[in-house]
C-alpha cells in the first residue's frame, strides 16, 4: 500500500505502520492516499476494537516527504496537502475505536500532528517529538494546531508551535502530550498491552466513552478551515521554498 502497511489480528486489534525508512517515513503523495485508506477501513469495520499507529526502524513519522514534495510549490499544492491529510486524521480523531500512537522514534511536523491527532500516545524513552513546521515557515496542516491545544492548553500550544521546539520523551511527559513511556523498543508492545486492556471490555462502552469525550471538546468548525487557509497560503511562499532547498542540500 505505498509504504503504508495495515494487519488486523485475531483480537480485533488494528496496526498501521508508516514503512518509508529511507526517508524517515516521511509521506509522498501515494502514501498519503493509503494513509487515509487505511483509516477509511478501520472506520467501515466496527468490530475493530483499536487502533495502533506506528513506524518502522527507527522513526515514527517525519510528516511529509519534502523530496517529493518539492515540485509542488503553489498554493493549490498547499491545499491538497493540507486537505487530504487533514481529512484523513479528521477521520482518525473520529474513529469507532480507541486509537494509539506508538511513538517509537523521532515524530516530527506532519508526524506530531499524527500523534496528537489519536487518543493515547506511548513514547519510547530515546524518541522525540516536535512541531517544526516554524523551522519550513508554515504552520500545522493537518489538525495538529487543534488537537495539541486540547492536549497541553493555548500558553505551551502556542510556545510548541512558535519555538519549533523538539521535546525529549521526558518533556513531552511532563507537559501531558505524551501519556506513558517505555524503554527503548518498547512502544508498539506497550501499545499493544494498553489496546488489549480497552478490547477486554464491552465495545459499545468502550465507543460510548470516547464518543462523550469527543463531545467535549468538539472544535469549532471554522478553526478546520482557517487552518487550511492559511496553510495553503504559507506552503505558496518564498521563504518556505528556500527553507526546503537548505534542508534537502542537508541530505
Amino acid at each position: 500500500m505505498n509504504g503504508i502497511e495495515f494487519t488486523l489480528d485475531s483480537n480485533s486489534i488494528a496496526t498501521l505502520v508508516v514503512n518509508r525508512p529511507q526517508v524517515r517515513n516521511g509521506l509522498d503523495w501515494a502514501a498519503m492516499d493509503s494513509f487515509a485508506a487505511a483509516i477509511k477501513r478501520v472506520a467501515n469495520n466496527k468490530r475493530i476494537r483499536a487502533l495502533i499507529i506506528t513506524g518502522a526502524g527507527q522513526t515514527f513519522v517525519s510528516g511529509g516527504d519534502l523530496k517529493a514534495l518539492a515540485p509542488y510549490t503553489k498554493r493549490k499544492d498547499g491545499m491538497r496537502l493540507a486537505t487530504v491529510m487533514g481529512k484523513a486524521l479528521r477521520a482518525l480523531r473520529g474513529l469507532h475505536c480507541p486509537t494509539i500512537a506508538a511513538i517509537n522514534g523521532p515524530a516530527r511536523g506532519g508526524g506530531a500532528e499524527i500523534a496528537v491527532a489519536c487518543d493515547q500516545r506511548i513514547m519510547a524513552e530515546d524518541a522525540d517529538i516536535g512541531f517544526v513546521h516554524a523551522k519550513l515557515g508554515i504552520t500545522t496542516a493537518w489538525g495538529g494546531a487543534r488537537y495539541l491545544l486540547q492536549l497541553v492548553g493555548y500558553p505551551t500550544a502556542l510556545e510548541l508551535l512558535s519555538t519549533a521546539r523538539v521535546l525529549a520523551a521526558g518533556e513531552a511527559k511532563a507537559i501531558g502530550l505524551v501519556g506513558h513511556l517505555t524503554a527503548p523498543g518498547g512502544a508498539l508492545e506497550a501499545a499493544r498491552t494498553l489496546a488489549a486492556e480497552m478490547a477486554q471490555h464491552p465495545a459499545e462502552a468502550v465507543q460510548a466513552a470516547k464518543r462523550l469525550l469527543q463531545f467535549a471538546v468538539a472544535s469549532p468548525l471554522v478553526a478546520r478551515h482557517a487552518e487550511r487557509r492559511l496553510f495553503s497560503f504559507l506552503w505558496d511562499t518564498e521563504y518556505r521554498r528556500q527553507a526546503v532547498a537548505r534542508f534537502l542540500k542537508r541530505g
